[in-house]
C-alpha cells in the first residue's frame, strides 16, 4: 500500500509540473503572438496552395525573422600577390539564431608615403602593421560592433572612424611624451662657421641654390590602420550578402539612399608599359603609360585591343638591336621596359599603333602616371647623400657636431627640390614644367598627367595647368579631397588603410572624383573594387596591367557586370567620355582642366 501511495503521489506531482509547463508555454505563445502568426501562415498557405509546402512556410517565416546582427569579427594574416603580409577581416553574424560567417575582405596597406620599397625595414614595419590590425579586429573592434546591424553601413563606419581618431590621438600623445625630452638637445643650433666661409657659401647659393618648397607634414600612418578599411569593406559585403543583392547595388543604394534603375560600367584605363624606378632602364619619370580607349568600347574589347598592342610592342622591341631594350614584369601588371628618355616609350607605342592601324588621338589616347613625388624622394635618399656632408666638412663641421635631425634635414643641399627624371638627370620643378610641355607638344595623344609634381609644388601645378589648358588634364592620386593640388581639379580614389566605404561615398560625390585606382599590389584576388566603381557611379577605373590573378579577377568581374546589366536591360551606354578625358561633354558645374 505504501508503494502504491508513493507512485500515485509521484504521478500527481508530474502531472502538476506538466500542467504548469503547459500553462507557461501557453502564456509564452500568447505574449509572443505565436497563435496569430501560425493562423496567418496557414491561411496564406491555404490561399496559395503551393507545391512545396515546407519551402513556402520557410520563406514566409524567413521574412519575419529578426534582422541579422554582427556577432563577432575575426582578423587573420594573409599574403598578397607579392608575398607580403596583409590583414583580412571576417564578419560573423547571427542569422535565425545561428552564427554564420558572412563575408571577408582585405584592403591594401600603404605605409609612409616618404618610404620606398628599398627601405630595409619595410617588411618589419608592414608585419607590425598587420599584427596590430589583427589585434584590433579580434579585440576592441569585435566588441564594439557586436549586435550592430551589418546593413547600417553609415553607423558602422562612424564607429570605426571614431575608433581610428581616438587611436591617432593616443599615439600622438605617446610620441609627444617620448620625444619631448630630446627636442631641446636635437634642436641645438649648428656651430657658426667663420665669417669668410659663410660669405662664400651665401655668394655661391645666390648662383646655384634652388629654393625648395618645404614639405607639408605627412598624415601619420597609424599602426593597424588597415583594420578600419578591411572591416568597413567586409561589413559592406556582408550587408549585400544578407540582403541577397550584388555589392554594386548595395553601394549604389548607400550612396543615393534609393534604388537605382540604371548603371554604367566605368571605362577601363589599362597600363601598357612601366618605366619607373623599378624598370631596368635609366628612365624614372613615367611610372605608367596608360591606354585611354575610344568611347563606347566594352571591357572585353578594351582588354583585347590592349593585348594586341602589347604584343606588337614586344615584337618591335625584339627586332631592335640586341640588348638595346629590356623588359621585365613589374608590380603594376605590365612590362617594365628599359628606356633613357621619356619620349622613347611614347615613340614605341605610336609605332605599334600605326602597325595595327590604330590611330592615336582618335581611336585611343594616352595617360601618363608620372609619380613625381617618388622621384624627389629617390634623389634625397639615394645618390646625393654625401653632398652636404662634404660641404659641412668644408665649413669646419665634423660629423660628431651634427645631430641626426640636422643630418637628415640638410644633407641633400646639392639636389634640393629637384626630380631625378632619369639616372643622374635632375630637373627643378620649373624645368619639369618645360619638359612636360615639350613632351605634350610632340605627343598630342597624351591627354592626362597623373601626379606630375609632388603636392607641395603648388606653383608648378598651377603653371602647368594654365599652360596645357583643355588639351591635357592633371590628376592626383589622393584618399582625401583636401589633398588635391591647386592645379589638379580631378583625382583618383583608393581604398587603403583607414578609408571606409562611407569615406569613398563622400569623396566620390565630389565633382573631381572620376576614377577608382588600385595600389601596386592588391591584397588578394578580390573583385570588390569593380563592384565599388560601378556602385559609386565613377566614370573610370584604373586597375593596372593585364598580368596577375589579382588584377584579371577585377577585369573579369567588370566583364561579368557588363553582361549582367545588359541582360537585365539596365546598362547605360556612353558614347562620349566624361571629364577629364577628350570628347567629354562638360556638365553644369564642371570646370575644364
Amino acid at each position: 500500500m505504501s508503494h502504491r501511495g508513493s507512485s500515485s503521489s509521484l504521478r500527481a506531482e508530474e502531472e502538476r509540473d506538466l500542467e504548469e509547463l503547459r500553462g507557461a508555454a501557453a502564456e509564452f505563445y500568447r505574449q509572443s503572438g505565436v497563435p496569430q502568426e501560425l493562423e496567418a501562415a496557414l491561411d496564406e498557405l491555404f490561399r496559395r496552395q503551393p507545391r512545396d509546402l515546407h519551402g513556402f512556410l520557410a520563406d514566409y517565416f524567413d521574412k519575419r525573422s529578426a534582422p541579422p546582427r554582427i556577432s563577432r569579427l575575426k582578423g587573420r594574416e594573409v599574403y598578397n600577390a607579392k608575398g607580403q603580409l596583409c590583414i583580412e577581416a571576417e564578419v560573423f553574424c547571427v542569422v535565425r539564431n545561428t552564427e554564420k560567417s558572412i563575408s571577408s575582405a582585405a584592403v591594401s596597406c600603404c605605409l609612409d608615403p616618404e618610404r620606398t620599397s628599398s627601405d630595409t625595414d619595410d617588411e618589419e614595419e608592414r608585419t607590425e602593421h598587420v599584427r596590430t590590425a589583427a589585434q584590433c579586429i579580434n579585440g576592441p573592434l569585435s566588441n564594439m560592433l557586436k549586435d550592430r546591424n551589418p546593413c547600417d553601413q553609415s553607423e558602422v563606419d562612424k564607429m570605426l572612424s571614431h575608433f581610428f581618431m581616438t587611436r591617432c590621438l593616443e599615439e600622438m600623445e605617446v610620441k609627444k611624451k617620448v620625444h619631448s625630452p630630446r627636442m631641446d638637445e636635437e634642436s641645438s643650433p649648428l656651430p657658426p662657421p667663420t665669417q669668410d666661409k659663410d660669405k662664400k657659401i651665401r655668394d655661391k647659393g645666390k648662383k646655384n641654390n634652388i629654393v625648395e618648397t618645404p614639405a607639408e607634414p605627412l598624415e601619420p600612418v597609424l599602426h593597424g590602420s588597415t583594420a578600419i578599411g578591411s572591416v568597413s569593406l567586409a561589413v559592406a559585403k556582408a550587408g549585400a550578402e544578407l540582403q541577397q543583392i550584388p555589392l554594386y547595388h548595395h553601394i549604389a543604394a548607400l550612396k543615393s539612399c534609393q534604388d537605382q534603375d540604371r548603371f554604367h560600367i566605368p571605362v577601363s584605363l589599362v597600363t601598357l608599359i612601366c618605366c619607373g624606378r623599378t624598370s631596368p632602364g635609366k628612365l624614372n619619370l613615367l611610372e605608367e603609360v596608360i591606354l585611354v580607349p575610344k568611347p563606347g568600347q566594352g571591357v572585353k574589347q578594351i582588354v583585347t585591343t590592349t593585348l594586341k598592342l602589347q604584343k606588337e610592342m614586344m615584337r618591335i622591341m625584339m627586332t631592335m638591336k640586341a640588348g638595346a631594350v629590356q623588359a621585365i614584369e613589374c608590380d603594376r601588371g605590365a612590362p617594365a621596359v628599359s628606356f633613357e628618355r621619356p619620349e622613347q616609350p611614347l615613340d614605341l607605342i605610336t609605332e605599334a599603333c600605326s602597325n595595327l592601324q590604330l590611330q592615336l588621338g582618335t581611336d585611343a589616347h594616352l595617360a601618363l602616371n608620372c609619380a613625381a613625388h617618388k622621384l624627389l624622394d629617390h634623389v634625397r635618399r639615394g645618390k646625393h647623400s654625401q653632398g652636404y656632408m662634404a660641404s659641412a666638412a668644408g665649413c669646419g663641421l665634423t660629423d660628431r657636431m651634427l645631430t641626426e635631425q640636422q643630418k637628415s634635414s640638410r644633407c641633400f643641399s646639392q639636389s634640393k627640390g629637384k626630380y631625378e627624371v632619369a639616372a643622374g638627370v635632375l630637373k627643378s620643378p620649373d624645368e619639369l614644367v618645360d619638359l612636360y610641355q615639350t613632351l605634350l607638344h610632340k605627343h598630342p595623344a597624351v591627354v592626362t598627367l597623373i601626379d606630375p609634381f609632388r603636392g607641395e609644388d603648388k606653383e608648378q601645378w598651377q603653371k602647368l595647368s594654365n599652360a596645357v589648358g583643355n588639351k591635357c588634364s592633371l590628376l592626383s592620386e589622393v584618399t582625401n579631397v583636401s589633398q588635391l593640388p591647386a592645379g589638379g581639379k580631378r583625382h583618383i580614389l583608393k581604398l587603403v588603410n583607414e578609408t571606409t566605404i562611407s569615406d569613398l561615398i563622400r569623396i566620390a560625390s565630389h565633382p573631381g572624383s572620376v576614377m577608382l585606382g588600385v595600389t601596386e599590389s592588391e591584397p588578394c584576388s578580390d573583385a570588390s573594387l569593380s563592384d565599388l566603381a560601378v556602385g559609386l557611379g565613377l566614370d573610370y577605373i584604373k586597375l593596372g596591367g593585364l598580368h596577375g590573378a589579382e588584377r584579371m579577377t577585377k577585369y573579369n568581374r567588370l566583364i561579368s557586370l557588363e553582361e549582367e546589366l545588359a541582360q537585365r536591360g539596365i546598362l547605360a551606354n556612353k558614347d562620349k567620355h566624361s571629364p577629364p578625358f577628350p570628347g567629354a561633354v562638360l556638365h553644369s558645374g564642371d570646370t575644364p582642366v
